[in-house]
């Protein structure tokens, strides 16, 4: 059996649970630059806001009704996400982090000795002690079929955070309820094409014929409905290393230095390779972008992407970011008011380091400890504690707002939070 651990509007939870006084009142989650809402609780759903609206749509709504705001925190979530995960381990030997607020655990073997139903509420009683993070957990023979018991878990509380589905009659019922649209696997263009050959369910999709699925659906469309028959066939290991990797931000102002713009872009750059180096993955193009305000028609409008081979798949800062560079130089067009710029990483292979005889570029194992150096310190001392110069001193115009950040108590001793008696 598989467990998957949900945690509920986690960006919201972790706000709540550093403001004791915000329980049970409505609280949303901004993104990067306070742009649009990204998590939000019941309790603000309730008022009409909902995920993705803009924030100046909805500033009278939120002051009319007292609403909590913050600017996202991702390194407070992340922190905040590994106390979590370490308790999950302490429960489970074998787990698997799938995103910041998920974890498929690995029940397999615990059946003999545990009631994995209590033994997965005793864990999300031991999370809400120490963390306060409500969790729901779904239980099945499958992720996709896990997936689905976790929403069953979070929206009824008569399952007291925890829904197996152990038997046919179970998943039945189950698929019979659920949404199609929220099926792990079925996105846009699946869900238009199931409708259209008179699939509604996700009921009525598991019991069509396999002969009729591999015909009409790719091989993900088909292991999704072997996941839904029960039949376990998803790797999300291979799901985890991502295609493309992207890193954008629309700007805190409008810039049209060229060296700000690079000071952005060199920023996203080394983001993007965190990931690729903590994925363990090398990427073989870089892509950048950059573009002007949409939004004032008044402004001459402009767009332009740019992208440049690297000879070796490679994870190294340094020699993305010079890549970068170069790029940001071909698209740069002067007098043009930028609002947002953004680096994509793409054709990613495994591994970090290739030995090419006659390769321009030292990729000894030093030059690849060093990014794995900086990385380290910056985990350890604080996001962009340590970079490129050309990525700037962190107090430039450009950079995000976030006019409504929590402090990182988590991991800065310096705000910590302190208690008045």
């Amino acid at each position: 059996m598989i467990a998957l651990a949900d945690c509920n509007t986690f960006f919201a939870s972790v706000e709540r649970a550093l403001h004791p006084g915000l329980k049970g009142k409505p609280v949303c989650v901004l993104s990067s630059n306070d742009g649009n809402i990204v998590a939000l609780t019941s309790e603000a759903k309730a008022l009409g806001i909902r995920r993705g609206d803009p924030f100046f749509k909805v500033r009278d709504l939120i002051r009319k009704n007292n609403v909590a705001v913050f600017s996202g925190n991702i390194m407070l979530y992340s922190a905040m996400s590994k106390r979590i995960q370490s308790i999950m381990r302490k429960t489970v030997e074998h787990t698997e982090s799938y995103s910041i607020d998920e974890q498929f655990l690995y029940l397999d073997g615990y059946e003999r000795n545990h009631d994995i139903v209590e033994m997965m509420r005793e864990m999300v009683g031991r999370i809400a002690l120490c963390t306060d993070i409500p969790v729901s957990v779904g239980i099945a023979r499958t992720k996709t079929l896990a997936k689905i018991a976790s929403k069953f878990a979070k929206n009824y509380k008569g399952y007291r955070s925890v829904c197996i589905i152990d038997t046919e009659e179970k998943r039945r019922k189950a698929l019979s309820m659920f949404d199609l649209s929220d099926v792990w696997g079925i996105g846009a263009r699946s869900l238009g094409r199931l409708v259209s050959l008179g699939v509604n369910t996700p009921l009525e999709f598991a019991d069509r014929p396999g002969e009729w699925v591999r015909n009409n659906f790719s091989k993900p469309g088909y292991q999704t409905w072997l996941e839904l028959n029960g039949f376990p066939c998803i790797d999300t290991s291979e799901i985890l290393r991502r295609q493309t990797i992207t890193t954008s931000r629309s700007f805190g102002r409008m810039i049209s230095d060229k060296d700000e713009l690079k000071e952005s872009v060199a920023t996203f750059a080394a983001s993007c390779c965190n990931t690729l180096r903590g994925q363990e993955s090398a990427a073989g193009c870089v892509s950048v972008f950059a573009c002007s305000n949409r939004f004032r028609e008044d402004l001459p409008q402009y767009g332009n992407i740019a992208s440049a081979r690297i000879s070796t798949p490679s994870a190294d800062t340094l020699e993305i970011t010079s890549a970068a560079m170069e790029l940001v130089d071909r698209i740069y067009r002067p007098g043009i008011q930028f609002k947002k710029s953004g680096v994509i990483l793409s054709e990613i292979v495994p591994g970090c380091c290739h030995n090419i005889l006659f390769d321009p570029i030292d990729r000894r194992s030093e030059r690849l400890e060093l990014s794995r150096a900086i990385d380290r310190m910056n985990h350890r001392y604080g996001l962009k504690a340590v970079g490129l110069a050309v990525t700037g001193y962190g107090n430039e115009g450009w950079r995000n707002r976030k006019e409504h950040l929590s402090p990182n108590c988590l991991t800065d001793i310096d705000q910590i939070l302190t208690v008045n008696i």
